[in-house]
């Protein structure tokens, strides 16, 4: 029996503004031994989510469902060069806060792309997160080049500050709230579709319909057939574990 009783992927977008309805933001979730099915908003004049209608939704079936176990696929954390050079190095909760204050992409009519424009608080491309030099990733300050998540990240950190102010740590986020995933709670992770790719032709689809349908499907699968226990780690090396808990860690990538 499995440990969650859903399974959301969340192929996340940076485009446009936190109220568009977004063509590039799909969402797909599971239930245990079932494939995942797309979901659409409700109650929403957009036929697709924006990043804003979606935080809500995450929100209510987070509060009021089953435990769950949500992938989404930008970035969580910031590269230790990021941390020091701002001085945020006492905890992710801490970075956030500092994010949500020079990088507001949550408020009506601020998009990433004109916070680019004004913003001085710009990482460097060639700061990389270790997990994301693991796993071959871009760094999340890496814009305007194929297979980037530098705008879903700027766009999708302020929806997490958002949740975790509405949870704390009642939602379980991995790894900075810790490798051990407590019983009978909802977990969020960072996602990398590239890692499962094998199920991604399952459907047809656009691909972000196909990287969140993979998401959701491998996490199904893995809570399944038992194969969570040994992704959550904790890392044997202590350098990787301190260093993962404040630069995050995208779940699937070896500890090395």
């Amino acid at each position: 029996m499995g440990h969650f009783a859903r399974y959301i992927g969340i192929d996340y977008s940076g485009a446009g503004l936190p109220d568009q309805g977004l063509l590039g933001l799909r969402v797909f979730e599971a239930y245990p031994d079932e494939r995942p099915v797309e979901r659409r908003p409700k109650r929403s004049i957009h036929p697709h989510w924006s990043r804003r209608t979606l935080a809500y939704w995450l929100t209510e079936i987070l509060l009021e469902g089953p435990p769950a176990l949500v992938g989404i696929d930008h970035g969580f954390s910031f590269p230790m060069a990021y941390l020091e050079s701002y001085s945020l190095e006492d905890g992710w909760d801490q970075a956030l806060d500092d994010f949500v204050k020079v990088w507001p992409c949550h408020l009506e009519g601020v998009s990433v792309e004109s916070q680019r424009s004004q913003n001085a608080r710009v990482g460097s491309p060639r700061w990389r997160r270790q997990t994301e030099i693991v796993a071959g990733a871009k760094s999340i300050f890496h814009f305007d080049v194929p297979g980037s998540v530098a705008k879903s990240t700027h766009a999708g950190l302020p929806w997490l500050h958002h949740l975790r102010r509405s949870f704390g740590t009642r939602i379980h986020f991995w790894p900075m709230d810790g490798f051990e995933v407590p019983e009978g709670g909802s977990v969020l992770i960072e996602a990398y579709p590239s890692l499962w790719k094998g199920v991604q032709g399952e459907i047809d689809g656009t691909p972000d319909q196909k990287d969140a349908y993979a998401i959701s499907r491998m996490l199904e699968t893995l809570d399944r057939t038992g194969g969570l226990k040994a992704l959550w780690g904790p890392p044997q090396d202590l350098w990787i574990r301190n260093l993962a808990l404040k630069e995050g860690w995208i779940f699937g990538v070896p500890f090395s």
